[in-house]
């Protein structure tokens, strides 16, 4: 039986298809290459001497959900494929709830025709909204999203709440994770959208490798220790490994969600001041007015992903950019 991997050429698509083959599974890759590239496929054979199937489409194309789907006897699927800036969504809104809302309801219907009922949604912290305080743990449930992004994240929630309600024998695993940077060791995958970058170390790296000029810290009036805003970075990897825990975990019917991130804080600047550190590399930046959207201060509570999946981050943020300038220095 194959899993289902959507949006599996994208940044933390590609490095769960590799972890995915490193424990010898059958993935098949659905992806329509918005943000990613098809080299990518090369790149994850080169790391694993394995190939995968690849169909070059849209979650949105039932059609082609449909061949897929009729030609592949697939048992389960992580779903990625997603827009995911929030800045972006707050100027686009409408083209965020098009693709990521309508297309996992395309995606849930083929499933349930074709009887794999059992999920890996990747979600986000950005469902709790702004709760008050900084430490999100899951019980909180969600909140107002900060941003049209957030709010697509929460709709499919709930929307695949819905569904195990309706339908019981649904394994449904949400997993809502921080910020992820860093890239494989290897420095064949990582981080690389097209266009301007909506995510901090990406532009971080553009800016390393003289493609763009200065980083944009936006705000350094936020109530932090350094006024940037802080978030609970984690390393792709580790976030790649905790899917596959997931996966694994999807053995009697039900949803569970879990938070997966580090349990830290670093702000901005700490991003910057150590990717400059570790990789000996100046990156100018400039403070710019704040986002709509942006939050001062977020982080994981991890501990029920520790307790019931047995993941836990093991990367460190210094990793986490020596890894990330490692791939970028290299393309």
């Amino acid at each position: 039986m194959s899993i289902l991997v959507t949006g599996g050429t994208g940044y933390i698509g590609s490095h769960t298809v590799v972890e995915l083959l490193k424990k010898n599974e059958e993935v098949i890759i659905l992806d329509n290459l918005c943000n990613s590239s098809k080299d990518v496929l090369d790149r994850i054979e080169k790391i694993t001497n394995k190939k995968c199937k690849f169909y070059e489409a849209d979650i949105r194309d039932e059609k082609e959900l449909e061949k897929i789907f009729s030609k592949n006897k697939i048992d389960s699927v992580i779903h990625f494929a997603g827009l995911k800036g929030v800045g972006e969504s707050v100027e686009i809104p409408l083209e965020y709830y098009d693709n990521n809302v309508y297309g996992t309801v395309k995606l849930l219907e083929v499933m349930k025709k074709h009887g794999c009922k059992k999920i890996v949604f990747s979600s986000s912290a950005t469902v709790y909204g702004d709760p008050g305080t900084h430490k999100y743990v899951e019980e909180m449930g969600r909140g107002k999203a900060s941003s049209p992004y957030g709010a697509t994240k929460a709709i499919i929630e709930e929307m695949l709440e819905n569904l195990y309600v309706a339908d019981n024998e649904w394994t449904i695993s949400i997993l809502r994770y921080f910020n992820p940077i860093g890239a494989h060791e290897s420095g064949l995958i990582g981080e690389n959208p097209n266009g301007i970058p909506n995510n901090l170390m990406p532009y971080i790296q553009k800016v390393a490798v003289g493609e763009l000029k200065e980083l944009s810290v936006f705000g350094d009036d936020y109530d932090t220790k350094d006024g940037t805003g802080v978030r609970d970075y984690i390393h792709v990897v580790d976030l790649a490994e905790g899917h596959v825990k997931a996966l694994e975990k999807l053995t009697s019917p039900g949803v569970y969600i879990y938070n997966l991130g580090t349990g830290s804080g670093y702000s901005v600047l700490d991003i910057v001041r150590t990717f400059e550190k570790v990789n000996n590399v100046k990156i100018n930046y400039k403070i710019a007015p704040r986002r709509p959207g942006d939050l001062a201060m977020y982080y994981a509570d991890p501990s029920k992903a520790k307790k019931e999946l047995g993941w836990e981050a093991k990367r460190g943020i210094e990793e986490m950019c020596r890894d990330s300038w490692n791939f970028i220095k290299n393309l």
